[in-house]
């Protein structure tokens, strides 16, 4: 469990000395040292430590499922699993080069696939914390020429925007022996128009195209590349150090990752980013969880609107707030995030009630990596089979 304690609004003065930062619609760089120091709220909470008997029985019983579900069943990757902040299992197998056998370490980044869509949408909270955006705004404020019109920056987050998914018309629209970047698929949106799923708000429709446009128009607002934003603004102020948006310059490092027999090869769509592409290890992943607890990079307010449901046309405990899945139920609502692609399956579970955190990245295809969940009977005590969206 965490703690209430008084926030400290200690930022403000800093960000009054940096008025090119903070005034809306600058174009402006700022140095990553100023970021650093004015981009972090001071923590609000403070998690309560673990007695040394009951982190043992927790670790216990972790390891116990952690054998069963994945150690015994041809895992690849990085496990860990805390509570209160604290590491109660942690857990490193195989390789993450299969052709060198260089194996895996504490420090070994794994492509997060769509877990990378939390750090987009956090970031466009963020600027709306500052001003810079709103969540009202129209895709046509930042791109005029685009062609769908009454679709705004939270119904992109929300995935209710209705635009086709650019993974599938893509396949269809692109040279696919050239490797598309961002740009290259707004221009496709706009030249060729693709036909949209549905009419904004009326549906959810899981499209990675909301979040590929949500990087675009981050770039477009901050004067930055979205790789090098999210590094001065994001990971390097929470020390996520090991953590990095992996783009088009940086192909001749891309390592495939595997299906249960063979590679996947580099594909044109791999170094599209926002949606996917972000890079981390199971350590930084616990740091991004603990900012969330904390609200050091957001508001608390700003993670209420966050884990609002916002696809209410079907009654279900599944539902999707803005850049996070959840399911809401009266034992512990879980807002998590999972991913999936090519060889990797990545879990991102958050047990918000008892405060645990189930962090899991793997890098060759295993099914029962979505099944981590499992694990969260050791902190509820309550069996749970229920089905998590790759």
């Amino acid at each position: 469990m965490i703690q209430k304690q008084y926030p400290v609004i200690y930022f403000l003065f800093i960000l009054t000395l940096l008025p090119g930062f903070i005034s809306c619609g600058s174009s402006s760089t700022v140095d990553s040292a100023a970021f650093t120091k004015a981009n972090l709220y001071k923590a609000d909470t403070k998690f309560n430590p673990l007695s040394e008997n009951e982190a043992a029985n927790y670790t216990a019983a972790i390891k116990g499922i952690y054998d069963s579900l994945l150690g015994n069943n041809g895992f690849n990757g990085a496990i860990l699993v805390a509570k209160n902040g604290q590491i109660l299992f942690e857990q490193y197998k195989g390789y993450i080069n299969f052709t060198t056998k260089d194996t895996i370490t504490a420090h070994t980044p794994f492509h997060l696939a769509s877990i990378s869509k939390t750090f987009t949408g956090m970031a466009v909270l963020k600027l709306c914390e500052q001003k810079k955006i709103s969540l009202t705004d129209s895709i046509q404020k930042f791109f005029p020429q685009f062609p769908y019109h009454n679709i705004t920056i939270q119904l992109l987050m929300s995935h209710r925007s209705g635009l086709p998914n650019y993974l599938y018309f893509m396949d269809s629209l692109w040279d696919k022996t050239q490797k598309a970047t961002n740009q290259d698929v707004l221009n496709i949106l706009i030249n060729h128009k693709p036909s949209v799923v549905c009419e904004p708000d009326t549906h959810f429709n899981y499209s990675n195209t909301n979040f590929l446009l949500l990087a675009l128009i981050i770039e477009k607002i901050t004067g930055m590349s979205y790789p090098d934003y999210m590094k001065q603004t994001l990971f390097m102020p929470l020390g996520m150090n090991d953590t990095y948006v992996f783009s088009i310059k940086d192909t001749a490092k891309y390592i495939p990752t595997m299906s249960v027999t063979k590679f996947f090869p580099m594909d044109a769509l791999d170094c599209t980013y926002g949606d996917k592409n972000i890079y981390s290890t199971a350590q930084d992943m616990l740091l991004w969880d603990k900012a969330l607890y904390q609200h050091t990079y957001v508001t608390k307010a700003s993670l209420d609107m966050a884990f609002k449901p916002r696809s209410q046309e079907k009654e279900s405990m599944h539902n999707y707030g803005l850049a996070w899945r959840m399911i809401i139920n009266p034992g512990d609502t879980l807002i998590y995030h999972n991913g999936n692609w090519h060889g990797s399956n990545t879990v991102f579970s958050r047990l918000v009630k008892d405060t645990a955190t189930i962090i899991v990245l793997g890098n060759k295809v295993n099914g029962n990596i979505y099944r981590a969940k499992q694990m969260s009977s050791v902190f509820t005590g309550k069996t749970d089979i229920e089905k998590l969206d790759e």
